[in-house]
């Protein structure tokens, strides 16, 4: 008999790496479970449907308690792979970077909310099914989360650190169920939200271009897959050797 069709449920899957993310696992023939903030796009040309999206505004802490049973009810008692990928980036008036400075505390909450507590309010709600299935978390962090960025700001740079951090506290806890807990730090990848002048980073990368989507997608899907099996507390950066 067939292996039953695993589950993913992905979140900030409405574009760049999201999105690559859920064509990819798609491809792989995965039932994916996109959550955004925004409604599912009806040309979406993959994926279940509108049936296997949730709305939710990660930057509210009581919606994304919310979702959780909304996603449950839509499980059926496993989960094979939970990807943390929403994160917002603040910018100040003309898409200048927010510093310690300037950054109001309002601000610093929402992120911490988006990019760093809702990863954990989700993979604690969603503990049960992740562990029946033996799965596995993926949360995106950034090579912002270990350097100052021109571009980041100082709230997003600093959640995404606390994120890495929680990526090895989960993987102490979770792996006693089987669950495993990895991240990827992906660098400048070729999104709609690049910052202007990042063609001044690409000309000093290694590899002297920029990541592709679908780059980090396959690096996100690896790590859910049988072949990282004993892969559990790392953070694998996906940046053309920017971090060197």
């Amino acid at each position: 008999m067939a292996d039953a069709k695993k589950t993913m449920v992905l979140t900030g899957a409405s574009r760049g790496i999201g999105h690559a993310t859920v064509r990819r696992f798609s491809d792989e023939g995965w039932r994916v479970i996109t959550c955004s903030r925004h409604a599912f796009p009806k040309e979406c040309p993959w994926g279940g449907g509108e049936e296997d999206h949730v709305q939710v505004d990660l930057a509210d802490p009581k919606n994304t308690i919310e979702a959780i049973d909304i996603i449950r009810e839509r499980l059926d008692g496993q989960l094979h792979a939970l990807v943390n990928n929403a994160g917002i980036s603040p910018k100040g008036e003309g898409g200048a970077r927010l510093n310690t400075l300037e950054t109001d505390l309002r601000t610093w909450g929402q992120v911490f909310h988006v990019n760093f507590f809702a990863s954990v309010v989700l993979a604690r709600g969603l503990k049960a099914e992740l562990q029946a299935a033996k799965g596995s978390v993926v949360n995106v962090t950034s090579i912002a989360g270990s350097r100052v960025h021109p571009f980041a700001g100082a709230a997003y740079s600093t959640s995404k650190a606390a994120l890495a951090a929680l990526t090895r506290e989960m993987a102490h806890d979770f792996g006693p169920l089987g669950v495993r807990v990895n991240a990827i730090a992906p660098g400048e990848v070729e999104t709609a939200i690049l910052s202007p002048g990042t063609e001044k980073i690409v000309d000093a990368l290694p590899m002297r271009r920029l990541g592709q989507p679908a780059e980090v997608a396959s690096a996100i899907f690896f790590l859910c897959s049988g072949e990282a099996s004993y892969i559990s507390g790392s953070e694998i950066e996906v940046n053309g050797a920017q971090h060197v």
